[in-house]
């Protein structure tokens, strides 16, 4: 075993230490994650037969450990200590790049010294669900790997199942490489993993937080199919980043104010207002696309601010898709125009093997960018996640170095 080695440095390929520096979540620090996210000193995790241990070098930041320091909509440290883990802390981090160290005994595809990134799909093998055959992201025992599970990528080391380590694009820097896998391959299940309502050419796809991580992928994906997006942002600016990514063009929600909860449909006055708000908005769809065309597909994740607009102008038989629920989670959803006009609501989460490998092939072969933004430091990991709660920083995705000593290492 060899000693705690300080961030940016990395011992020889395949020599553990016993102990890493990670950035830690405890229960009595709940809140703020500028605050609940403290860099400690941890014993590196043990392997199980199925697992792989990955020096990381660069970690991708995601608004699930917004969620994971505030303690909502779940407690994931008490979740899992209920289900038997013994740790009272929480390592976070759903996306990695980096140097396989050590493999599980029942590992076959994965060799150590290989350099490679991870999707956050994690499910128990023995799972009935899954033995059957069944898409495992939806199996009793599926979660989010850095956010249901622990040690993730927050840690010099991350334990990771051996079917979410994928190979690591070899033209993309540590950083690039860990902007986008949770993000990009949520996004690909969401657009193309729901049979009737799968992305196709000519369609059109109305993209909420089009110059955000899921935004800048849901994009390059309908371009790349053929489909024809529009981006909602919240400035002109944001806008035309979108336009550069390949959106035909985009609406400036700030114009807007009838987000929320609409009033209640007993409320004739209040439902003309907010009817009208929304037909305004299904028209600034309609300008950027040049013809009135209602969206095929609409690319959901703010939630609760936002839902019931987007089941109002999505094309009848068409599909909103939801992630999240950044907003908050009491979305409405008026049934005049669900049921009537035969639209799919449809929950996704997380991705599978066959969608996460589709994706990350793209990235490899050059025609998806991971859209990398800010790019922070290992003790700057709480503020990262503050300022995405904020709505702050730059346009893309965030990125920490961690086992990188500096940003532009790695490509090959």
């Amino acid at each position: 075993m060899s000693r705690l080695v300080d961030i940016g440095q990395l011992p020889p390929v395949g020599e553990v230490p016993d102990q890493m520096h990670a950035q830690v979540v405890r229960s009595e620090r709940f809140g703020d994650p500028e605050t609940a996210f403290q860099p400690e000193v941890v014993e590196v995790p043990e392997l199980g037969p199925n697992d792989v241990l990955i020096a990381v070098m660069a970690a991708g930041i995601n608004f699930n450990n917004v969620w994971a320091a505030r303690g909502i909509p779940i407690d994931v440290i008490a979740v899992r200590q209920k289900a038997g883990e013994p740790f009272d802390f929480h390592i976070g981090g759903s996306d990695a790049s980096g140097i396989v160290y050590a493999v599980g005994d029942a590992v076959e595809h994965v060799s150590v010294g290989e350099e490679v990134v991870t999707h956050h799909g994690w499910w128990d093998p023995a799972d009935p669900w899954i033995k059957a055959g069944k898409d495992p992201m939806i199996a009793p025992s599926a979660s989010i790997w850095g956010y249901n599970t622990n040690f993730g990528s927050f840690g010099q080391f991350c334990v990771a199942q051996s079917h979410q380590v994928m190979p690591k694009a070899p033209r993309l820097t540590w950083e690039e490489a860990a902007a986008s896998s949770l993000v990009g391959t949520t996004a690909y299940r969401m657009l193309l993993g729901w049979e009737g309502n799968t992305l196709k050419e000519d369609d059109v796809v109305l993209v909420w937080g089009g110059s955000g991580g899921l935004g800048t992928q849901a994009i390059q994906l309908a371009t790349t199919h053929g489909a024809r997006a529009v981006a909602v942002v919240s400035s002109d600016e944001r806008g035309e980043f979108c336009k550069q990514l390949g959106a035909v063009g985009y609406v400036n929600r700030r114009n807007f104010d009838h987000w929320g909860v609409p009033p209640h449909w007993k409320d004739s006055e209040g439902q003309r207002e907010w009817t009208a708000g929304a037909r305004a908005f299904g028209k600034a769809v309609w300008d950027q696309l040049g013809e009135r065309r209602n969206p095929d597909i609409v690319f959901e994740h703010p939630g609760e601010a936002t839902i019931p607009t987007s089941i109002f102008v999505c094309e009848p038989g068409g599909m909103v898709v939801s992630c999240a629920g950044t907003t908050g989670f009491t979305a409405v959803v008026d049934l005049r125009y669900h049921w009537v006009r035969q639209k799919r609501f449809q929950g996704s989460h997380g991705t599978n093997d066959e969608q996460a490998l589709a994706y990350n092939q793209m990235v490899a072969d050059g025609k998806i960018d991971p859209c990398l933004g800010d790019v922070f430091r290992f003790e700057e990991i709480g503020r990262a996640h503050h300022e995405m709660e904020a709505g702050a920083g730059s346009y893309g995705n965030r990125v920490a170095l961690v086992g990188a000593a500096e940003p532009g290492q790695g490509r090959r």
